[in-house]
């Protein structure tokens, strides 16, 4: 590491935002700029349209408060505080008190949602009993702005089931903690791992926050896109992305398999396009195109920290079942009575399940975070170093396995500068060609698909019989 890297800024914190952002550490979430009077200015969008914090703020604290600082908490001492008499505890999926698999049966959540409409219902429920007073959730923008989608403090059932489905797109959380601040109440937060982590160690530097935030909705995560995602599905349908006005990254279609995607645009003209992602140049999850740096840095694929959280349930027969089905981990107590009163009354339909079925449907996103991650961490880089619970690890590792992690990391390092080049040339093909040379690349690597599986599987056979890349496409891998 150079030792600039690690002089003290101006403040005295022994940690400052650039270094994390120079580091390739920096996820984006906001949470150090709602510490600070940097709020004013707010979280900005980078060249390759992922949101950084002012460069020039150093927030007091920022040491324990970043999620991937490496002075900071981690998932299992955040855990531990929060859920010390849980019932079960596991090394992939941490403290909880039960999981479950099915969906919900009452209104239109299962319908409305990507997966089994879990998510909104439980917010929903939390506002309807009066356990909180607001949810921040994540929500399409209503105004005409350069973003698609942004957090927002919903107070009414009808606002949050209006947040309904998967947003694959970069969001910040300064401006919904601000107004948590602000406004006297009691609110649940709906975000990815990260985000959750984030906000509790916000919460233990600011009494306030922490009496306000009164419950956490956690989403499995496979990790999280630029804009240019977007930008990207809008030139492979022959249109600019200053001409969309909404997106669908999940189309719900009961007759074809819940992992069968199909990406949706809503022009601003009121006309759509759409096309299913396996005919995108950059349309397998699983290679990591516009990847977040930070996410090949990341150990939690379930929201180890908040009391509850959902994700899609990638095993069959529920794979298949293209009205969607969630899998869900309860932590608090108070929400394991709330989801089990539901399903006494016949509105939940929920199979109790246990720790190995979770991870099961998780697979290829914990081998990239364990396996995966072990490898990243092997390998040399600059910067500010982080530190995982998981140790650096390449032995015992096959050649063809270490290649795919390795390919992962350079497509979605790769995949942010060919798209600026091709955004400032204006020339499209510079990336999508560019694109799909990778994904094929990528893909015999990995699946032993066209002449480059064939001519990989003959070098370097020992995936060949693993069976183990059955799932990498799918999201969390």
């Amino acid at each position: 590491m150079p030792s600039t890297e690690r002089q003290m800024p101006p403040d005295g914190t022994s940690l400052a935002p650039k270094q994390m952002d120079r580091s390739g550490l920096c996820i984006g979430c906001g949470a150090c700029t709602a510490r600070s009077d940097a709020r004013a200015t707010g979280m900005r969008l980078d060249h390759y349209g992922q949101f950084k914090p002012p460069a020039s703020h150093h927030p007091r604290g920022f040491a324990q408060l970043c999620p991937f600082s490496p002075d900071a908490k981690n998932e299992d001492d955040i855990a531990r505080e929060r859920f010390a008499s849980a019932k079960h505890c596991d090394p992939h999926i941490g403290r909880f008190e039960a999981a479950y698999v099915g969906y919900v049966r009452e209104n239109t959540f299962r319908t409305d949602g990507s997966s089994g409409g879990m998510a909104s219902w439980t917010a929903v429920e939390l506002l309807e009993t009066n356990l909180v007073d607001g949810v921040a959730h994540v929500v399409p923008r209503s105004e005409d702005s350069e973003l698609l989608f942004h957090y927002r403090l919903s107070r009414t059932a009808e606002d949050v089931r209006a947040g309904a489905k998967s947003r694959y797109y970069p969001v910040e959380l300064s401006g919904v903690i601000d107004e948590m601040s602000r406004c006297p109440g009691r609110y649940a937060v709906v975000g990815i791992p990260c985000f959750i982590k984030a906000l509790h160690l916000l919460c233990l530097q600011d009494p306030v926050l922490r009496e306000r935030v009164a419950f956490t909705l956690g989403l499995f995560c496979g990790h999280m896109k630029s804009t240019r995602f977007v930008e990207s599905i809008a030139w492979q349908l022959g249109e600019k992305v200053e001409a969309v006005a909404d997106v669908d990254f999940r189309v719900k279609d009961v007759t074809r398999p819940a992992n069968w995607y199909t990406a949706r645009l809503l022009l601003k003209d009121g006309s759509t396009r759409s096309k299913d992602w396996w005919h995108l140049a950059d349309g397998d999850w699983g290679a990591g195109f516009f990847q977040n740096s930070a996410c090949n840095f990341c150990d939690d694929v379930v929201a180890e920290t908040a009391d509850i959280s959902f994700g899609d349930a990638w095993a069959e027969p529920y794979a298949s079942d293209g009205r969607g089905t969630n899998v869900v981990v309860v932590r608090s107590p108070l929400l394991r009575r709330l989801v089990d009163h539901a399903r006494n009354e016949g509105r939940l339909e929920l199979q109790e399940v246990d720790s190995a079925f979770v991870v099961g449907t998780q697979a290829a996103g914990f081998r990239q975070r364990r396996e995966g991650l072990a490898f990243r961490l092997s390998r040399p880089r600059r910067g500010v170093t982080p530190k995982k619970r998981v140790a650096p690890q390449r032995a015992g590792l096959v050649p063809r396995r270490m290649t795919i992690y390795w390919l992962r990391s350079l497509v979605s390092a790769q995949s942010h500068r060919v798209f600026r080049l091709a955004r400032i040339l204006h020339w499209p093909a510079i990336y999508t060609r560019w694109a799909s040379t990778m994904l094929a690349f990528y893909q015999g690597v990995t699946y032993s698909r066209g002449w480059i599986g064939k001519l990989v599987s003959r070098i370097c056979p020992e995936m060949a019989d693993s069976g183990r890349t059955s799932s990498d496409d799918e999201p969390g891998a």
